[in-house]
């Protein structure tokens, strides 16, 4: 400790000084607990070995609440000038300029980012490859060339057995198409599923095969599944959302904490889980997640994915 209003906190080979850890950022009541900000950087501490390998040369785009989540947010793609210099930023062109992302490398960044009340990270689909620091031209192609594919299965509603069927037909497609895929929980009313690239593809191919596995699956669903982006036109039919896959779009990151009541996480599960009878987007909170991490989900999927080639032709045949 180094007085009441701040906390040392060991990360890695570095120090981090949270400032005002007893600050509430998630209020308690209607059955959920009460975290504060040392809270949440335990919890990203202890999740820091898991979640580190999705986060390594990814731009994110940070989602503060530095007056808890009951006030004002927002979202910080430009990296403060006031942030140490030891915390990796990448300059990526924009119309008329470029944004310096934060890239969090380590576990020092990541309680730093913690402790300045960032609740949730969100990644990038693609890494930077070498235009990995502000010296160096942002436009590296990697970052057009994505290692993630993403389906984001969006509910009408709060029922989530909509959300589990079509988890379970999606991940059937995929073992078709021969692509593996891995599933994750959101911590707010869906589940994500991830299918993990070669890194070789542009982002407009990948957008496109998204496209087209989507509406391939519509197409044998269409009274349960909508690819339509208008709330208006989908009924109560769940939403198979592929929109992440546009360039410079994110992804919540796994393990990462939702501005939620109860501080609910984005956890990776197995789809042996999908079945569970206590499972939902919901399930695991700061409380618990880094119990689901140590039991390491994700072992089985390939950390370096797929072309997309023999897929392509796979689904065309489907088509």
């Amino acid at each position: 400790m180094t007085g009441a209003g701040a906390r040392t906190v060991r990360a890695g080979r570095r120090t981090v000084d949270v400032r005002r850890p007893a600050k509430v950022l998630f209020p308690g009541g209607d059955g959920h607990p009460e975290y504060t900000k040392g809270d949440l950087v335990d919890h990203y501490r202890a999740v820091a070995p898991f979640l580190l390998p999705h986060l390594r040369g990814r731009p994110l785009m940070l989602q503060m609440h530095p007056d808890g989540i009951d006030g004002p947010r927002f979202l910080q793609k430009n990296t403060p000038e006031n942030y140490p210099e030891w915390i990796t930023r990448v300059d990526v062109p924009k119309e008329g300029g470029t944004v310096r992302h934060t890239v969090c490398d380590d576990s020092a960044t990541l309680v730093y980012l913690a402790g300045q009340a960032c609740v949730t990270l969100h990644r990038w689909l693609s890494r930077t490859g070498r235009a990995h620091s502000p010296s160096r031209s942002g436009g590296s192609t990697s970052l057009h060339h994505p290692d993630r594919m993403v389906f984001d299965l969006d509910p009408s509603g709060d029922d989530f057995a909509p959300v589990r069927e079509a988890a379970g037909l999606l991940g059937e497609l995929l073992d078709t198409l021969r692509l593996p895929s891995a599933l994750m929980t959101t911590g707010s009313r869906g589940l994500h599923v991830i299918v993990p690239l070669n890194g070789r593809h542009h982002v407009d191919e990948v957008r496109q095969f998204a496209r087209d596995v989507a509406h391939t699956l519509v197409a044998a669903h269409p009274d349960r599944l909508t690819t339509a982006a208008r709330k208006k036109d989908r009924g109560d039919r769940l939403y198979l959302d592929v929109q992440r896959n546009g360039y410079a779009q994110t992804a919540v990151a796994p393990y990462t904490v939702r501005a939620l009541p109860g501080a609910p996480v984005a956890v990776p599960v197995t789809w042996d889980q999908l079945d569970a009878p206590d499972f939902g987007p919901r399930r695991w909170t700061i409380a618990d997640a880094a119990d689901q991490a140590r039991t390491h989900p994700w072992a089985d999927v390939p950390s370096r994915g797929r072309a997309l080639g023999p897929a392509r032709r796979r689904l065309d045949a489907l088509r």
